[in-house]
């Protein structure tokens, strides 16, 4: 590609999300240091209580964010954090709040207008004595943000308006209800907000390099991660499922379990893109994959994304971030994973912002029936 050329994807309502994620931080930032008096009010007395589980849900992509902070939360927390599917919440909500203690249900939802949404914390409403509502969406006119908006028992954290993505996938809306939800839980931090924007900018800056990998992984994309970055494995697969329109085949995994069966994906024609981990113990078993891994198909075949000095021509060290948990390290780390999707999709001549031009996949989500839980 020349310097005279356009990006790969240029014009799209995705390129255009994903490449401005620096700045949505930087503002997502500020939004919760403006709110951070309102929050503590909210939160304080709820932390202050032993028994409290939090449980972080939403549909697809935006249930992905809570598999990436939960772990991250209950590590500095020290306490019981899950992370539940709306999907999973809503068709068993007596299996899935089984036990009935006090809890924060932290629900992201991009437009909040998915029918599991709003019906997910009015079960919560029904099933348990005492709950209360963290509502961390994109879109202030979504059914979600404005059922709780001025209750009681409910909160309503707004990111940047720009963070509502416009196209199919869901990108900076991903990475902001991530860095808000850590944000409020754990403490606005301006130093660390700049950290992740820096990151996110080095990552944007070799956006030549992911033609190459895309050459690679053009019919098979296998991504790995543990602990809080299997999350980011999770939904780089399915961006780049998504954006391609099923065109190119996607796995994910955590480095231990790949060995375990899905191992058997691998063919000459298979990127592997490993998220490695900041933790020094966690990170031992994703090097012994990576180097597992590069001894059977060659180092070009595998991408490792870390936060140390590159080992091999095949990784990619993002500076600056030293001393962040995995969860913070998401943020910049999953745009790895959207620029691959992105040249991917542009490669294929699929059109990006709405891949699937007949409906069978759908921005929001059409069809589902929600089903009164009977009383008692």
């Amino acid at each position: 590609m020349t310097e005279t050329q356009p990006p790969v994807g240029s014009g799209t309502a995705t390129e255009r999300e994903i490449t401005r994620q620096p700045d949505v931080w930087r503002e997502t930032g500020r939004i919760v240091r403006s709110r951070r008096t309102e929050l503590d009010a909210f939160l304080a007395p709820l932390l202050a209580e032993p028994r409290l589980r939090i449980l972080l849900t939403g549909a697809g992509t935006s249930a992905f964010v809570g598999e990436v902070a939960a772990p991250g939360l209950a590590r500095r927390l020290h306490r019981r954090i899950e992370a539940v599917a709306t999907t999973d919440l809503v068709s068993d909500p007596l299996g899935r709040l089984a036990e009935d203690v006090p809890t924060l249900l932290v629900s992201f939802a991009r437009s909040g207008n998915s029918p599991e949404s709003l019906a997910a914390t009015e079960l919560a409403d029904q099933v348990l004595e005492q709950v209360h509502h963290l509502v961390i969406t994109c879109d202030a006119a979504g059914r979600l943000a404005v059922a709780h908006d001025g209750r009681e028992r409910s909160f309503v954290l707004l990111t940047p308006d720009r963070a509502n993505d416009a196209g199919f996938a869901m990108t900076s809306s991903f990475t902001s209800m991530l860095l808000s939800a850590l944000l409020a839980l754990l403490g606005d931090d301006d130093a660390v907000v700049e950290a992740l924007a820096g990151a996110g900018e080095q990552v944007l800056s070799r956006r030549d390099r992911v033609e190459a990998l895309v050459d690679r992984g053009d019919g098979r994309v296998v991504y790995l991660g543990s602990g809080p970055l299997t999350g980011v494995a999770r939904e780089s697969a399915l961006k780049m499922l998504e954006i391609t329109a099923g065109g190119v085949d996607t796995y994910f995994d955590s480095a231990l379990g790949f060995r375990h069966g899905p191992k058997a994906v691998l063919d000459d024609r298979t990127l592997v893109v490993a998220y490695l981990s900041a933790d020094a113990y966690t990170r031992e078993y994703d090097e012994d994959m990576v180097r597992e891994l590069r001894g059977g198909v060659g180092d070009e075949a595998v991408l490792a994304v870390r936060t140390d000095e590159p080992r091999s021509t095949g990784d990619w060290g993002l500076d600056g971030l030293a001393g962040l948990d995995d969860a913070w390290l998401a943020v910049p780390y999953v745009v790895v994973g959207q620029l691959l999707a992105l040249h991917a999709s542009v490669r294929r001549g699929v059109r990006t912002d709405d891949p699937f031009p007949g409906g069978s996949v759908n921005r929001v989500v059409q069809g589902v029936t929600i089903h009164p839980l009977a009383e008692g």
